[in-house]
């Protein structure tokens, strides 16, 4: 491929608590952030950078004491779709371009320029999932 069209292909992201080597693959199969007694059917990116940012810092909110947030630059291995829990059965379009495959992803890089929340949108975060937890929101798997 030459440079022009490398340049051109779409960056991909992940955000996350895990802590992830190069060449590692996230895959399916593993428990949800959001509700740990759920098995993910697919494996969850972006194509914004601060989206894999908010993911990370949500995956923190929802881990142990003394996560830190992640957010890797990834590639898709096999074919992927829009994410359904936050486009056309939520809301118009992708907005987020958030995306899901059952097929892994390769991590290609970390990534360590995005954009933090500040400390009154962690709060928001915090009871946003709390309320999402107690309401015990759908999940579309």
């Amino acid at each position: 491929m030459d440079a022009s069209k490398e340049s051109q292909r779409p960056l991909y992201f992940h955000g996350t608590r895990a802590e992830l080597a190069v060449g590692d693959q996230i895959t399916a199969g593993r428990p949800s952030n959001y509700r740990p007694e759920v098995t993910m059917n697919h494996v969850y990116f972006t194509a914004r950078r601060d989206g894999g940012g908010l993911a990370a810092e949500i995956a923190v909110l929802l881990g142990p004491e003394g996560s830190e947030p992640h957010v890797y630059r990834v590639e898709p291995t096999g074919p992927f779709e829009d994410d359904p829990n936050v486009t056309d059965k939520k809301f118009p379009g992708n907005p987020t371009q958030s995306y899901r495959s059952t097929a892994p992803l390769t991590v290609l890089e970390e990534v360590t320029e995005w954009t933090r929340l500040e400390p009154a949108e962690v709060e928001m975060w915090r009871e946003r999932l709390a309320a999402m937890q107690e309401s015990r929101a759908e999940i579309i798997n």
